[in-house]
């Protein structure tokens, strides 16, 4: 069911969810499209409230984005879920069906892929990927999509190590894992994924390369990142976390009211309006 003749719902859940640009984008996404029936919201949902809050909904709700922490907890309450989203054990998308039924799938990854391929990166020889989890993991099978070779992983423990080399048998993608300490040595790959926590990587900005190849950054706040900035400076190409943001957010609009072309453009400008006003 699409268009205004009936209403119908969505909204992101999380904790904690304040900070989100999802209702921002999914609305812009909405107003483009003519949908004058739909809203989106968003909810502070953590996992031990998630299975009451599903059970509450009613058949005008049409899906969910989900983010941390409900992306693997979620998987038990839906009733079936996408290759995409089984390959990393993460659903951050939910879609109700006419029939009621709850199905997840994962739009981070194409979303990831497709961020790249606007950017003109179709396919890079080797890759570099710095921190572990979730993201690491999207970022893993994002990679096994555009990397013909070898990717290095540097994490912070054995735990996260031992994690990511489970992950890239699994993806299909050879993975060599290296100490955090060492995080350095990756800055010259030709693709480099960051995906820690703020701060995190603001001491490897004196060890980027005379020559950068492309920086994915996760993060979309605060903005630039002192990587991401030192990287700029230095001619190489840089992507954010809006890039991803806004690309996967463009595949949950398509999957939840059924049009086939979400207006990136338009989702993307009221992003950057909404994070400049912050």
């Amino acid at each position: 069911m699409t268009g205004s003749d009936s209403d119908r719902r969505a909204a992101v859940l999380g904790s904690p969810i304040a900070h989100s640009l999802s209702p921002v984008l999914h609305r812009a996404a909405y107003a483009e499209l003519g949908l004058t029936g739909w809203s989106y919201d968003r909810f502070e949902v953590d996992e031990a409230g998630l299975p009451g809050f599903l059970e509450e909904l009613g058949g005008e709700w049409a899906g969910l984005s989900l983010t941390m922490p409900l992306k693997r907890a979620v998987i038990p309450l839906l009733d079936g879920i996408s290759e995409t989203a089984a390959s990393v054990e993460a659903v951050n998308t939910v879609v109700f069906t006419e029939d009621g039924r709850r199905h997840g799938d994962n739009t981070d990854i194409p979303g990831m892929v497709a961020a790249l391929r606007e950017r003109g990166i179709e396919q890079v020889e080797s890759a570099a990927i710095l921190g572990a989890g979730a993201t690491a993991s999207s970022a893993l099978a994002a990679l096994a999509r555009v990397c013909t070779g070898e990717v290095l992983a540097h994490v912070r423990s054995e735990a996260r190590a031992a994690e990511m080399r489970e992950w890239g048998a699994r993806l299909g993608v050879p993975v060599t894992v290296r100490d955090w300490e060492r995080a350095g040595e990756a800055l010259g790959a030709p693709l480099v994924i960051a995906t820690t926590p703020a701060g995190a990587t603001d001491a490897l900005a004196g060890a980027v390369p005379e020559r950068p190849g492309t920086l994915f950054d996760v993060l979309y706040e605060p903005w630039p990142t002192a990587l991401a900035a030192r990287w700029s400076a230095g001619g190489g190409a840089v992507l954010g976390g809006l890039d991803l943001l806004v690309h996967q957010a463009v595949l949950q609009v398509e999957r939840m009211t059924g049009v086939p072309a979400a207006p990136l453009e338009a989702m993307r400008k009221a992003g950057e309006q909404a994070l400049g006003a912050r």
